[in-house]
């Protein structure tokens, strides 16, 4: 059974930058699709970003030019690198790989 961690949420100030760091108990070269997703208050789950096998990241339209996803295959995590965070990124973060989920972590951007 694949194992998907989310430690490394947190509190951060408007315009801060945060990293997430999902540990991934298979190699991330195993996945077609590696994911992050997240649920705002009170919305559904939404996409953010993705990195597919063959390398090819794609975001969602919100988190553009600020958001970087990527992969490190040593230590077999995926990444998401948050600058210039906003109150609208408050949210529940998921990794996720294919069919895998991680449980999710609280990020807040808030003064």
């Amino acid at each position: 059974q694949v194992q998907l961690v989310e430690p490394g949420g947190g509190l951060v100030q408007p315009g801060e930058s945060l990293r997430l760091s999902c540990a991934v108990s298979a190699s991330v070269f195993n996945f077609n699709l590696l994911a992050w997703y997240r649920r705002p208050p009170g919305q559904q789950r939404e996409w953010v970003a993705g990195i597919l096998r063959s390398g090819y990241t794609n975001y969602a339209d919100s988190v553009k030019g600020r958001f970087t996803i990527s992969r490190d295959n040593a230590s077999n995590t995926l990444d998401l690198q948050m600058n210039s965070l906003k109150p609208d990124d408050t949210a529940v973060y998921y990794c996720s790989g294919d069919d895998f989920w991680g449980q999710g972590t609280q990020v807040t951007v808030s003064s």
